[in-house]
């Protein structure tokens, strides 16, 4: 594994904790839990001094097909959401035990939902501030190529009415990271998201999921990466069980030491009772 340069460590730390773009927006316009992450996203230092991270995540969803009951793909509803997501992120590592990085985290969603065939007037264009969310995570690295974390979340049903889930969530994973060769790297979660009563009585089924990415540097500032996600919710109170498989490609650009870009697309493969993936998604972060 080459040796990174401390602020290009931080870039990478940077993306990490982030995957919720399907918590931020209710369930029947949402992408797969998590499938924001990209390459490198949990190559985690340890023993740093702490410092800060902001995060800006897009994306935009084009809701042409969803899954029936049989796992067809059948017409959707036609609509687009875009949804972005703010982040600040504190890292440091516990003075008593440096071999372990901490880090807490604060995440604010904006999202809008446009669909011209909506049959009243006030629902074809929806939009708000989200649910947001706060949590931590803690990892340690087993050999100075790999890491192994632990991260969770809650989020809090606080938004706009329009664009609010109207429950409370709880989202823990493990995670890790795996640095191949030089270039080659894969990093990747795996976890539950465990939902409170929503406002209307009903109380969604458990989720599991679990996210996937492998990335290889070509040059000093391209990296290409293929990206696979899945998650399946479990049926609960009359509401049926639902799953999901997604596929991407995307590019990382390694701008400067302290910035990157990502762009993915990502589309569904597989599915049941599911919203079919059809996004369009960029990452920004800044290191300081």
């Amino acid at each position: 594994m080459q040796t990174l340069h401390t602020p290009f460590r931080r870039l990478l730390a940077a993306t990490a904790l982030a995957g919720l773009g399907a918590t931020v927006a209710p369930a029947v316009f949402a992408q797969t839990t998590f499938d924001v992450i990209g390459p490198h996203e949990y190559e985690l230092p340890v023993d740093f001094k702490p410092f800060n991270v902001f995060v800006q995540y897009g994306y935009v969803q084009n809701n042409k097909d969803t899954f029936n009951a049989n796992g067809d793909k059948v017409k959707g509803d036609g609509s687009q959401t875009i949804v972005g997501m703010s982040k600040y992120v504190r890292f440091w590592t516990p003075e008593g035990n440096p071999k372990i990085g901490l880090a807490y985290e604060v995440i604010v969603p904006e999202i809008g939902v446009r669909n011209q065939h909506a049959a009243n007037a006030a629902d074809r264009h929806i939009s708000g501030i989200g649910d947001p969310l706060t949590g931590f995570a803690v990892w340690m690295k087993p050999s100075p190529e790999s890491t192994f974390g632990f991260q969770s979340f809650l989020q809090v049903p606080v938004g706009d009415d329009r664009v609010s889930d109207t429950n409370w969530k709880n989202l823990s994973s493990f995670l890790w990271d795996v640095r191949l060769t030089d270039k080659l790297g894969w990093t990747a979660d795996a976890g539950m998201v465990f939902q409170s009563e929503k406002k209307d009585g009903s109380r969604p089924g458990n989720t599991f999921h679990t996210n996937h990415r492998l990335g290889y540097r070509v040059t000093g500032l391209l990296e290409p990466f293929i990206a696979l996600d899945y998650e399946s919710t479990s049926s609960r109170n009359n509401q049926p069980s639902a799953r999901v498989l997604d596929g991407g490609v995307g590019v990382m650009f390694h701008t400067f030491d302290n910035q990157s870009i990502s762009l993915r697309y990502s589309s569904s493969i597989d599915g049941k009772n599911h919203a079919a993936n059809n996004s369009v998604n960029i990452k920004y972060a800044y290191v300081w």
